[in-house]
């Protein structure tokens, strides 16, 4: 695993060295309301296939709306409210809801450098929230974690930097993001200093194909692939800096079939500290399937 995960960073962390290709011809126009959808991410709902160590569930759901701020299409500067929610089902007696990760966040882009329309430099940053809403004792009585109603909250900043690239042998737009996460420990529950990432970089790489711009109808990008890789700082544990528990990495894979209005569906892998609030203590890979809204309409 340790192989396979130093190859995936690698991967994710050469694009910003190298330029794109860029197209002779017509170079596709992308705004910044697109790019700032390529960082946010799409919603999704997973089926009840889960391959891996995570608990049973019927399924994961990520709401993940966004509302742009901005005073039109070609603004170099905009504004994004998130209020992202993910949840799981489980498969237990009564199919509970335990524990919803409520993620409101609010993002800038500013687009400060731009060759082409697809060729551009842009500066990022976020405030955001991440809890579960509920007010019970972090630990239990035998000293594990509260997983049902342990309370857990973080509140932290990104700042980064996000180079798009055109490729014309492919006919596809490249993002490369890199940016640095702070959660500062005043504003975070007092029990997870020692167990928890205070400070993450990120890395993470999308390619979206375009579709035949010799068609009069605009169509929406059938294919996307999207790796991530997050490295985690500080004081965790007993472990030391190089140790690999220390990276989280996803791969989502997504296709559009024509047959489908809106959604489209999805597979995606993920090796890592889990995600969802106060079980971040557990260690999941898991490959899962589901469907997902696609938001570029290129």
């Amino acid at each position: 695993m340790q192989k396979y995960c130093a190859i995936l960073l690698l991967i994710l962390t050469v694009p910003v060295l190298a330029p794109g290709q860029e197209q002779e011809g017509a170079v596709p126009e992308i705004t910044i309301s697109t790019i700032a959808m390529v960082d946010q991410g799409n919603s999704y709902i997973t089926f009840p296939t889960d391959i891996g160590n995570i608990e049973p569930l019927w399924f994961e759901a990520n709401l993940n709306p966004g509302f742009h701020i901005h005073k039109n299409k070609k603004s170099r500067l905009m504004g994004v409210l998130i209020p992202q929610v993910i949840f799981r089902m489980y498969r237990e007696p009564s199919f509970p809801v335990r524990t919803p990760s409520f993620m409101p966040q609010i993002a800038v882009y500013y687009k400060a450098i731009s060759k082409t329309e697809a060729n551009s430099l842009i500066f990022t940053g976020k405030i955001a929230h991440h809890s579960n809403g509920q007010d019970g004792d972090f630990f239990l009585e035998d000293g594990d974690i509260n997983l049902k109603d342990g309370s857990f909250s973080t509140n932290y900043f990104v700042l980064g930097v996000i180079k798009t690239n055109y490729n014309s042998r492919l006919r596809a737009v490249q993002f490369f993001k890199t940016s640095f996460e702070v959660h500062p420990k005043s504003l975070s529950s007092r029990e997870l200093d020692g167990m928890y990432g205070f400070y993450k970089w990120n890395s993470s790489f999308s390619i979206f194909r375009l579709p035949d711009e010799s068609k009069q109808k605009r169509e929406k990008a059938r294919y996307s692939l999207k790796g991530k890789t997050e490295w985690m700082f500080g004081e965790m544990y007993d472990w030391n800096f190089f140790n690999i528990n220390r990276l989280n990495l996803s791969v989502t894979f997504f296709y559009h079939p024509r047959f489908l209005e809106d959604i489209g569906f999805f597979t995606s892998f993920y090796h890592g500290m889990d995600y969802y609030n106060i079980y971040f203590s557990h260690q999941i890979t898991v490959w899962r399937f589901g469907i997902m809204t696609e938001k570029l309409r290129f």
